[in-house]
């Protein structure tokens, strides 16, 4: 059985630990072993039955470990896992039960779809994407890696997005537009047009912002 280790241990890491003993294969083909932060007091004052067991700058994985990036910060999450990629580490690819996955949906290393997802059919997730909290991704949609899906939002038909894209809560992006590299969609957005690689945007419809 694998030791499975939560990459962070903040709001998000909280949410992730109650997600994983949902899942079936807990503790049966791994074992939640606790968190991993360099705050070695992120959970002081929370009631888990486990805790933060090591800084993620210090830990060496093993060949029995998993590990699930639980770190809602791009920036942050990419240079953590990174550093425990080059270490070795293998992380673990999160599919509550609740979320809907059609036919056809290719799911990178170390995804995150959080409940009530719905994935319909011929989708591409990269690795390390999150998506979260009742999304809908529709068909022939291209999510580039290390890229971040805020709650609610829904990418209709064709619709693409580079890598390391950010979606606020509740964006709405039309069929067939492309959101590049690095671009930031902010929550409640309604996106029409493409979106430029690291362009910011916001609205309905939505527009560039400094």
């Amino acid at each position: 059985m694998k030791n499975l280790y939560i990459v962070g241990a903040g709001g998000f890491g909280r949410e992730v630990y109650a997600w994983l003993l949902d899942s079936p294969e807990c503790n049966v083909e791994w074992r939640v072993q606790g968190f991993l932060d360099d705050n070695l007091g992120a959970l002081d004052g929370f009631d888990y039955e486990l805790g933060v067991v090591a800084s993620i700058s210090d830990f060496q994985p093993s060949s029995d470990d998993l590990f699930v990036c639980a770190i809602g910060a791009r920036a942050h999450k990419r240079r953590v896992c990174e550093s425990l990629k080059a270490r070795g580490a293998s992380f673990f690819t999160l599919v509550h039960p609740t979320a809907i996955v059609g036919p056809n949906v290719s799911i990178g290393e170390g995804v995150v779809i959080c409940p009530r997802v719905t994935v319909t059919c011929d989708v591409e997730i990269g690795e390390m994407v999150m998506l979260n909290l009742h999304c809908t991704v529709g068909h022939d949609v291209r999510v580039g890696a290390w890229s971040t899906v805020s709650a609610q939002c829904d990418l209709t038909g064709f619709v693409q997005l580079g890598e390391d894209v950010f979606l606020g809560s509740g964006v709405r992006v039309i069929p067939g537009k492309r959101i590049e590299d690095g671009a930031v969609v902010g929550a409640g957005s309604v996106v029409i047009r493409n979106v430029r690689a690291g362009q910011k945007v916001f609205g309905n419809p939505a527009r560039e912002f400094a």
